[in-house]
């Protein structure tokens, strides 16, 4: 088994959010914008270096990575780390008791890293009446512009 970018490591991933946010409850789609912005925080304003790269597919990684962070929930489902509500709002998920004690005891820095920009993310963008999504309109802006940049416009220097 790969271990990077498998549903293991997405499943961690959300149980850093999910714990950092107990005991709110997330949707997949706010887990999903959520782990964007840990991992490319550098793209939103003020935000601590990104964790990864950035990747010229950047607007088609939200689509995988919405099946990755739901195969990671299975994972943690299935180990009792995170529970599933269903609620007027949808399904939303939820760290259980145990999961800031599984956080505890893995010692990657890597790990420590995703807490600390869970922390950046959760003071700084889930505020009450704050959407998730209106920060990461500021990352799909920049996509938006430099996909126009590469693309050469029609009619500048004579179409023919």
């Amino acid at each position: 088994m790969n271990p990077l970018n498998s549903p293991l490591e997405a499943g961690i991933r959300a149980l850093v959010l999910l714990s950092q946010t107990f005991p709110r409850r997330l949707d997949v789609a706010q887990l999903v914008y959520l782990d964007h912005a840990m991992l490319h925080s550098g793209d939103l304003d003020h935000g601590p270096v990104s964790l990864h790269p950035d990747l010229p597919a950047g607007p088609g990684e939200l689509g995988l990575r919405r099946h990755l962070i739901e195969q990671g929930l299975m994972v943690l489902l299935r180990a009792g780390l995170a529970d599933l509500t269903a609620t007027d709002d949808g399904l939303m998920y939820g760290a259980t008791d145990e999961a800031a004690g599984f956080l505890g005891v893995l010692e990657s820095p890597y790990v420590g890293q995703l807490m600390e920009r869970a922390d950046w993310l959760t003071s700084t963008y889930m505020h009450e009446g704050t959407d998730v999504r209106d920060g990461m309109n500021q990352i799909t802006e920049r996509w938006s512009a430099r996909l126009s940049a590469s693309i050469p416009h029609l009619g500048e220097g004579g179409a023919r």
